[in-house]
């Protein structure tokens, strides 16, 4: 990607992931109800993520990814899971889904995310940016972890946005 976003985007993914997902938890424990499902939600979420990982690692044309839509993927993850507020039986298999989902298009962002030039810049950042962000939380009052959960989402969803336009003006610019 050689248009000017593409170094931004990736970081604001990671940073929101690292500081979201200690308010998925909350929310997969109280969906879970047990430590033994809560377990084999995140089993079925790493295997998930090693097969997003080898799917984009086994790409012969790695120029030619699916970003956009896996940012739009994982907002609509982290919508659905902010939305969902309601028990019923059928949770546990409905977040197992969601799991696998979101296991794979992580691992298919990292793969993508370590081949990108910027991604050591992109390390050192990430650092800072969820050290300060912790910092500041800790000044925040408790808030529901599905009002974070649905903000990530939303903020993703525009992220595929933006990267959506931008690369289109990278194409027409590219053509003229």
């Amino acid at each position: 990607m050689n248009h000017k976003n593409a170094g931004v985007i990736p970081l604001v993914a990671t940073v929101g992931q690292v500081i979201i997902f200690p308010y998925y938890i909350i929310w997969l424990k109280e969906v879970s109800l047990t430590f033994t499902l809560f377990a084999w939600f995140f089993a079925a979420f790493s295997f998930a993520a090693a097969w997003g990982y080898q799917i984009f690692q086994s790409k012969k044309n790695k120029e030619q990814s699916f970003i956009i839509l896996v940012y739009a993927g994982m907002g609509v993850v982290y919508l659905l899971v902010g939305s969902i507020n309601q028990w019923s039986e059928s949770l546990p298999y409905a977040v197992v889904l969601l799991q696998v989902f979101l296991g794979v298009l992580q691992g298919y962002f990292r793969a993508w995310h370590s081949e990108q030039e910027t991604y050591h810049l992109h390390a050192v950042h990430h650092y800072l940016i969820v050290g300060f962000m912790m910092i500041g939380f800790t000044f925040v009052k408790i808030i529901s972890p599905v009002v974070y959960i649905t903000i990530f989402g939303f903020l993703l969803c525009l992220c595929s946005l933006w990267e959506f336009i931008c690369k289109r003006k990278f194409r027409l610019s590219k053509k003229v």
